[in-house]
């Protein structure tokens, strides 16, 4: 199965134009079976969407995951999961994280055999270590294999994410910020110990170097029998 995490900025690209066509370009290049986004939802008032449902219906063979809180909105504190159209979803939850700002992370079981969670963990390593210990804490329960993937705001390669240390192997597939010149490792993926990284890599592509600031990121996975 193949997973991308992909930080859109709210479909504003590096020109200043929100273009979420040009979005869902880049999401048709990727050409995961599930796709994590972040700042899939403008900050204000509702959080309307910066991909409209119909657009994406037209656009792309992907469904959003049923986790909003508003009809205007396609995730929840910006956080969305992307399906294939006809892919079987259950069990979609919020997750509220600790923080000076609001966060919270998205979880659903794909096809019955995967949980992917989807983050962006805060600007302060102090508060990421409380929302990687929530997150931890709300899968303790979980049956399936899981794919945490998102912007994980951590520039160091080697500390700052202890508290998935032991559950998770954490994947850097290349480096993703800034998309105009990638100097840091910020979008990650935590794949507990049952699934077999295949692959990975950043998506380099002339047109996501400008549409978003984030490069997206993949990785392909094999889940056990």
């Amino acid at each position: 199965m193949k997973l991308a995490s992909y930080n859109i900025r709210k479909a504003i690209g590096l020109d200043r134009r929100r273009d979420p066509a040009r979005i869902l370009d880049v999401v048709n290049q990727i050409g995961a079976d599930v796709i994590v986004l972040q700042e899939a939802d403008k900050r204000l008032g509702p959080r309307p969407t910066a991909l409209p449902r119909q657009l994406i219906a037209d656009h792309t063979d992907y469904v959003p995951v049923d986790l909003a809180v508003s009809a205007v909105s396609i995730g929840w504190h910006g956080n969305a999961i992307l399906v294939r159209k006809g892919t079987t979803v259950s069990d979609p939850q919020r997750i509220e994280l600790p923080g000076l700002e609001p966060r919270g992370a998205v979880s659903a079981v794909i096809a019955d055999r995967l949980r992917v969670v989807g983050v962006h963990l805060g600007l302060m390593r102090r508060h990421r270590h409380g929302q990687l210990r929530q997150i931890r804490q709300a899968l303790e329960h979980c049956d399936r294999p899981t794919a945490v993937l998102g912007d994980f705001n951590e520039w160091s390669p080697n500390a700052g994410l202890e508290e998935f240390h032991g559950q998770f192997e954490i994947v850097a597939p290349g480096k993703s910020y800034h998309a105009s010149r990638p100097m840091a490792a910020l979008d990650r993926i935590g794949l507990s110990h049952e699934l077999a990284l295949k692959r990975g890599g950043v998506v380099e592509t002339k047109l996501a170097r400008i549409a978003s600031d984030h490069l997206p990121i993949w990785v392909e996975v094999g889940l056990p029998d």
